[in-house]
């Protein structure tokens, strides 16, 4: 477990990763190649529907500074700047996208034992301030995360989040959507060698009086071969097999189902992933 409270994303991201990461319904292939200088190049497709989608993704890392350019079929290109550890505990991240002129943004990240602090604003005359802060250790954190508009003068998110973590179980507590939701995330480590753990995540929204609820595990059946099941409030049911059929090179196959209507096609999801 890291030291200190980490940043305000990391509130109930165990139990986000395990109930919807690698989940999908499409299917994806990536390829990563290295050159002798040490650039990662990243090639990546994707079917969604009738739709194709594609991006090239290149990363150089040069002492603390990392390079990542990423350009996609709709011609657009995504440049991140990120600069680790300047001064102790420090990270500096800018990115912009081209040719989107109000895309740029410059982000600062402060992790302390006892605090994780991001504060990030647009590169624009008038633009969206954000800043989240977690205080506590990494036992109990309590954090915030508020972005304000200064074209309008008016805040456009305010959250909030509570987290507990022991060796093997992790609780959050969140309020989101402006104060309009709130939702309960639960983790737990049932067996580390086996990598198995379970997991809930229960939303409730005031505005609507609606209620959601998702339940899931997962279990390493071998080191390189995981399984992982979900279902929700909502009868619906998915599942993965995540295989490591070479160092660092991924296969998953994901299938869903709607319980309550048995007639309709399960959609099948299939990722591949290959890094020589």
């Amino acid at each position: 477990m890291a030291k200190g409270p980490g940043l305000y994303p990391d509130i109930g991201k165990k139990a986000r990763d395990l109930l919807y990461r690698d989940y999908q319904s499409d299917h994806k292939f990536s390829l990563t190649t290295y050159t002798a200088n040490g650039i990662s190049i990243t090639s990546s497709g994707s079917k969604k529907g009738e739709f194709f989608l594609a991006d090239v993704n290149t990363k150089l890392i040069s002492k603390n500074i990392t390079t990542d350019i990423k350009v996609d079929t709709g011609s657009r290109v995504f440049t991140t700047i990120t600069i680790d550890e300047p001064a102790p505990g420090l990270k500096t991240i800018l990115s912009f996208v081209v040719p989107d002129q109000k895309s740029g943004k410059v982000e600062l990240q402060y992790l302390h034992e006892h605090a994780g602090i991001s504060t990030s604003i647009g590169l624009t005359a008038s633009p969206i301030v954000n800043f989240s802060g977690v205080a506590g250790t990494n036992t109990l954190a309590l954090g915030t995360d508020v972005s304000f508009d200064t074209a309008t003068g008016n805040f456009i998110k305010y959250n909030a989040g509570l987290s507990f973590s022991t060796s093997d179980l992790i609780a959050s507590l969140t309020l989101n959507d402006k104060a309009d939701s709130l939702t309960a995330s639960y983790y737990h480590t049932l067996s580390p060698l086996t990598n198995t753990a379970v997991g809930a995540e229960f939303t409730h929204g005031f505005s609507s009086n609606e209620n959601s609820l998702t339940i899931g595990s997962q279990h390493s059946l071998d080191p390189l071969t995981t399984v992982k099941a979900r279902v929700n409030n909502f009868g619906i049911a998915s599942a993965l097999l995540q295989h490591e059929w070479r160092p660092k090179s991924l296969i998953t196959i994901s299938g869903e189902v709607d319980t309550r209507a048995i007639e309709k096609s399960a959609k099948v999801g299939l990722a591949l992933a290959l890094k020589p």
